[in-house]
């Protein structure tokens, strides 16, 4: 990944990564009596992050953010986590959030959930609030059905509307090329696609299985899919070509896994070794794509770095529940895993 440039944080602010998330695999079982869907997904979180600035204001809650696209008033997920946070405190504290993005806009990365997120934690922090993630849960869900996976972070699966996120017991490492096709594409109109043809089913199969093996080998990663590709497409069929294209470049580099991620535009290669990583993100650049490179974030590393983030006296430890609310240990911010080379795909255990 390119150098960025440094962002400077005021005396009194806090400064806090909000880190980017693939999904390795995810089914769509139906529709639930709320009127969401049932989901099955396997999160996991990458290195490549949005910066977050939070200085302290008397009253007032306000967001910027160097991108266009990326609205300052209620839409803004991460300035509706700060008011909703601010009114189940019942305290009328305030703050400037302002947003360095890094992570593509609209591309299934979970940049916005992810700054809800990051957004809560630092608030709990700097209001002095002592909510910590299992208090921050309920404001978390109520939010989106991504953001409770930014308390938790690593590699986790998601069931319900993916907002009850359960932590596997080993933690996936290893290196991740993106392709950023800069056509944002709509959520709620790739599930509209996907009602017309949707068959319900009572669970899932591929991806408890591939919970259940451990993740003995890679050939368990082939058999993971996105359910949400061919509905994306179909939203974006001038994206398709694109895509068979993209797929082409990274499994031919040797990638373990090729998929879109969350409902798109975002499309990854997954990769046990850097050196065919950085030969994938060579070949794609050539090929003109916009390409970014990171490695995966695992549990461990993410807990570290948000331990460095807030600093020892913000700390909530938490025990190895399975509630993604149940889990803490953040402080000040880092490069996860102190800079510590992931060498291949390879899991951790909790």
């Amino acid at each position: 990944m390119t150098a960025r440039p440094r962002v400077r944080v005021p005396r009194g602010g806090l400064l806090v990564p909000a880190f980017a998330k693939i999904n390795l695999g995810l089914e769509v079982l139906g529709l639930r009596p709320d009127g969401y869907h049932e989901l099955r997904s396997l999160f996991q979180t990458i290195d490549l992050h949005d910066d977050i600035v939070i200085r302290p204001r008397p009253r007032t809650l306000e967001v910027r953010c160097d991108h266009p696209a990326v609205p300052r008033d209620e839409r803004n997920l991460a300035l509706r986590a700060a008011l909703e946070l601010r009114r189940h405190a019942g305290i009328e504290r305030g703050a400037e959030i302002a947003i360095t993005k890094r992570i593509p806009v609209g591309g299934g990365l979970g940049g916005g959930s992810s700054d809800a997120a990051a957004v809560l934690m630092a608030l709990d922090r700097q209001w002095g609030l002592g909510l910590g993630p299992a208090g921050l849960h309920g404001l978390a869900r109520r939010l989106g059905a991504d953001v409770p996976f930014f308390l938790l972070g690593g590699t986790a699966l998601g069931v319900a509307r993916g907002d009850e996120v359960y932590p596997l017991r080993r933690q996936v490492r290893g290196h991740v090329v993106l392709v950023d096709p800069g056509r944002p594409i709509s959520t709620a109109a790739v599930f509209a696609r996907v009602d017309q043809s949707l068959t319900e089913r009572q669970n899932s199969h591929t991806i408890f299985r591939f919970v259940s093996s451990d993740l003995e080998g890679l050939r368990a990663f082939s058999i993971l899919t996105n359910e949400l590709e061919e509905a994306a497409l179909e939203e974006a069929p001038e994206l398709a070509g694109q895509v068979r294209r993209i797929r082409g470049i990274l499994v031919g580099e040797g990638a373990v896994l090729a998929s879109l991620s969350g409902s798109g535009s975002s499309f990854f290669g997954l990769y046990d070794d850097g050196r065919r990583a950085r030969r994938a993100h060579a070949a794609l650049a050539a090929a003109g794509f916009r390409v970014l490179r990171a490695r995966l974030v695992s549990l461990q590393q993410y807990r570290a770095s948000w331990a460095r983030a807030l600093g020892a006296s913000g700390v909530v430890r938490g025990s190895n529940q399975s509630r993604s609310g149940h889990h803490g240990d953040h402080r000040r911010q880092g490069h996860p895993g102190g800079g510590r080379k992931a060498q291949g795909l390879r899991v951790d255990r909790v």
